[in-house]
Order: structure tokens, then C-alpha cells, then sequence
């Protein structure tokens, strides 16, 4: 309950910052557009989460007859959580990563990246995909989504205000070009925050359910492990990266290391992988 309270005061959160930085850019009339334009997209967000996130990742439904092995996996992981087997989608990534998207676990959909499939064993593929059914069974993929596209609007709206600085702000007595500057400046960044609270701890609950389902921590662990390596590899390219407003979403989010950790989406992987291996000790003994 308190999560589910703590999830609506964050995207309210998000809500009001489109309503500020309209006001930067608009005025009244911004601030009214703000409020509009976040009303519209929750409610979009609603009823269209799955093809939104489609869209921002470029992913594609894989048809029954591709992939059969991996559609096997989905539906019975789906036996096993007793819902509804999720439509599984494809993106060609090189990068492995994997995300769940739908408003509800009867609409929902798993995706993998062409990177994940490839470098990944059967064993740490279902790990990865046990996972990616606990956020369903948790809810976690309407707010995720919700969140994700409200993040990219205000990252848009940020751009503009950037614009109207360079390009005129202030003239017309109620917009001041430094408050464009700094609205442009902190709008993706309280984003990248209200994003990175909505992940931590959810990562680490989906961490352990999914474990759960699929009966093996250490495939999980081992996945994470061989999915960090690779994006420390490949750190300029891949899916996050080209669009960082969908790492909340990802079983493999932007991570930083030092001080840039607090703005990481993601717990550490090492903390993720340690509580994995404490939790296959438990059921050993």
C-alpha cells in the first residue's frame, strides 16, 4: 500500500514539473498546456502503455511461429505465475537487455534485445525473463511507462525552453531567459529522479519474485553478471543509451560509478547479484 501511495505522489510529482516548466516557457497559458498535457498523457498511458513503450524502443511482436523456444519459456513462465502468456517482443539491439510493458498482467508483454538472446544460455535467459514476469505480477509496468513518457515530455519541453532562451525569452515581460536556462537545465534532471526513485527498490523486489518463479536465484545472478559486462563493453551504444528517458524500464538501466551512482536507475549490480546468492544459500539450507 505505502508503495502504491508513494508511486502516485511521484507521478503527480512529474505531473506538476510539466506544469512548472510550461509556466517558464508559456505563462499562464504554459502552465495550463502543462497541466493538460499531463492529464492527456496518464490517461494515454493507461490504455496505450504497451504500444508507447513499442514506440520509444522500436520493438516488434514476435510471431508464434519465430522464436518458439523463447515463446515456450513465456508461457510457461505464465502457467507458473497464473496469468494470461504476455506477448513477447523483439528488438534488434545488440545489447542485451529485456523489459515488461502493459497496463495490466491480461495486456501485458515481455521483450528481449537481439544481444540478449544471443549471449545468454537457456538458463539465464528464463532468469531474465522470471524476472521481467515479477514486475507484471507487481503492476510495476503501468507506472514504468507512465513514468517513462512523462519523463520524455518534460526532457521536450526542457529542449523548447532552451530554444525560447537562445531565441528571444523575456520579451514579453513574464518569461526571464535565465529562468528558461535553468528550467532547461533541471527539467530532465528532476525527471531522471522521480524515474530513478520508481526503480531502486522495485528492482530488487523484482529481483527476488522472479527468482522465486523460476526457482533459481543463481540464474538470474549469473545473467546480471554477464549483462553488466557486456554493457561496460558497449557503454556508448545500445538501446539505453539512445534513449536514456526508457532506462527505468530495463532489467539493465544507466549506472555510473563514484558519486554518479545517485543518479543511476538501477541498483548496483553487485548489491543485485550479493542478494541473489544469499537468497539460493537460504533455500539450500
Amino acid at each position: 500500500m505505502w508503495n502504491q501511495f508513494k508511486t502516485l505522489i511521484l507521478l503527480a510529482t512529474i505531473t506538476g514539473l510539466l506544469v512548472v516548466v510550461g509556466g517558464v516557457i508559456g505563462g499562464r497559458a504554459g502552465m495550463i498546456l502543462g497541466l493538460g498535457l499531463g492529464a492527456f498523457m496518464n490517461l494515454v498511458s493507461w490504455w496505450k502503455s504497451d504500444s508507447l513503450v513499442m514506440a520509444m524502443t522500436g520493438a516488434k511482436e514476435v510471431p508464434e511461429g519465430s522464436m518458439p523456444e523463447l515463446h515456450a519459456m513465456v508461457g510457461e513462465l505464465a502457467l507458473r505465475a497464473g496469468i494470461p502468456k504476455p506477448r513477447v517482443l523483439y528488438v534488434d539491439d545488440t545489447t542485451p537487455n529485456a523489459f515488461a510493458t502493459g497496463r495490466s498482467p491480461q495486456r501485458a508483454a515481455v521483450a528481449v534485445t537481439r544481444g540478449l538472446v544471443q549471449q545468454l544460455d537457456e538458463r539465464q535467459l528464463r532468469g531474465v525473463m522470471a524476472h521481467e514476469f515479477a514486475h507484471i505480477l507487481q503492476r510495476d509496468t503501468l507506472i514504468s511507462a507512465i513514468a517513462a513518457t512523462i519523463a520524455g515530455a518534460i526532457t521536450l519541453l526542457a529542449n523548447m525552453a532552451q530554444w525560447a532562451a537562445i531565441f528571444g525569452g523575456g520579451r514579453d515581460g513574464e518569461r526571464h531567459p535565465m529562468a528558461l536556462v535553468a528550467t532547461a537545465l533541471l527539467a530532465p534532471f528532476a525527471a531522471m529522479l522521480v524515474q530513478m526513485a520508481i526503480s531502486r527498490t522495485r528492482e530488487y523486489r523484482a529481483d527476488r519474485v522472479g527468482a522465486e518463479l523460476c526457482q533459481d536465484p543463481l540464474a538470474l545472478a549469473s545473467a546480471l553478471e554477464m549483462i553488466d559486462q557486456t554493457a561496460k563493453r558497449q557503454m556508448q551504444h545500445g538501446l539505453v543509451q539512445s534513449n536514456p528517458s526508457t532506462s527505468h524500464l530495463m532489467i539493465h538501466g544507466l549506472n555510473f560509478g563514484g558519486l554518479s551512482r545517485i543518479f543511476a536507475t538501477h541498483p548496483p549490480i553487485p548489491e543485485r547479484v550479493k542478494r541473489l546468492r544469499q537468497m539460493a544459500r537460504r533455500h539450500l539450507s
